[in-house]
């Protein structure tokens, strides 16, 4: 009964998100619709990933809950890409590495801390993810130092950017290696080594990608609709790029991730919940932030990868909280409320900016 709501609502905002687009309904309706349906696509996209995951394994099943738990937000700033909107771009790409760090990870310590006193997952997978985080910060904090202080010129800025965007690029394939191949059996989390948990999956293997395909396609339509209200909306509301693309958009782009992550957690599975969480971190900054440098380069405007000032305070406190906080393979509720409680500090900090 619930499945068959939630599919009348996925079908019902699509549509009347693509009608009030293609009608020009106005800015306030277009944008009302295309969020709510993109709740909802993501949710889709979620559940197809999580029934593709049963088949995959509990380390490939993380991954492509991270990866596709992404689409909404690269697809969503691929469009901002075209349309020139760079600010909005790496605004919303800090909002998501902080949505992730601080609100996803946060939410599911926290739900599945009140459940289950104390929750472990793989340490020396906390080790290695910590040291990707701080690596992330240490990619995006050197280009804006130096080209901010020793005065790049435009052509050199651009190489500095795609370059290290190609390394970072190297990076995390590297990672994916060393996680999944090499070294896959010493990351595996012990009580999470069957891969269906326990349960059985939404659908069969064939429906789960059938519908993996139709998501991602639904995430696309409406994200493009998403993007050409923004303009509107922070004009009808005098809110800065900065807070629109930290906050709103990593919001709605991090629905499949919120449910997938706080649904493992409440079933005492937090390591694959940190899995999906702290791995889209890192996906966004390793890999979706450079694949966008070089995205930009196809539309003929090469996009820098220097960040505010505001926008590298932000990762790096949403970086080190999380590093201290998962590094002893443990978690709790009360860490979990920390995290929440950054969250909204950053959130009302970029709200008045």
């Amino acid at each position: 009964m619930k499945q068959k709501l939630f599919f009348t609502a996925l079908i019902v905002l699509f549509v009347l998100s693509g009608v009030s687009h293609y009608a020009h309904f106005g800015t306030m309706i277009e944008f009302t619709f295309s969020a709510l349906a993109i709740l909802f696509v993501a949710g889709f996209l979620g559940k197809a990933t999580e029934s593709v995951a049963h088949y995959a394994g509990q380390r490939l099943g993380g991954f492509l809950n991270a990866t596709f738990g992404n689409a909404a937000e690269l697809i969503i700033a691929i469009f901002l890409v075209r349309e020139g909107l760079f600010d909005m771009v790496k605004a919303s790409i800090t909002g998501s590495i902080i949505g992730n760090l601080l609100l996803v990870l946060g939410l599911s310590v926290l739900l599945g801390g009140l459940k289950y006193k104390e929750q472990r997952f793989n340490i020396q997978m906390a080790g290695h993810n910590a040291s990707l985080m701080v690596l992330s910060v240490i990619a995006l904090f050197i280009p804006a130092v130096f080209i901010s202080t020793a005065h790049f010129s435009a052509h050199k800025d651009k190489i500095l950017s795609v370059t290290i965007a190609a390394i970072l690029i190297i990076a995390y394939l590297l990672w994916l290696v060393f996680s999944m191949v090499t070294h896959k059996d010493v990351l595996e989390d012990v009580e999470e080594t069957t891969p269906d948990h326990g349960e059985a999956p939404a659908w069969s293997k064939r429906i789960s990608i059938l519908f993996l395909i139709i998501a991602t396609a639904m995430t696309a339509f409406v994200s493009e609709w998403l993007v050409h209200t923004l303009h509107g909306f922070t004009a009808a509301f005098g809110l800065s790029e900065l807070f629109v693309g930290a906050f709103l958009i990593a919001i709605v782009g991090n629905a499949a991730e919120h449910s997938a992550a706080v649904i493992l957690a409440m079933k005492n599975k937090i390591g694959a919940a940190v899995e999906i969480a702290v791995g889209s971190s890192l996906q966004i900054a390793l890999f979706v932030a450079p694949v966008l440098i070089f995205v930009s380069l196809l539309f003929g405007n090469t996009m820098d990868i220097v960040f505010t000032p505001l926008e590298l305070t932000a990762i790096a406190v949403s970086v080190f909280i999380a590093k201290s906080i998962s590094k002893d393979g443990t978690t709790n509720w009360y860490e979990g409320a920390l995290l929440l409680i950054v969250y909204v500090i950053l959130g009302i900090s970029f709200y008045l900016v």
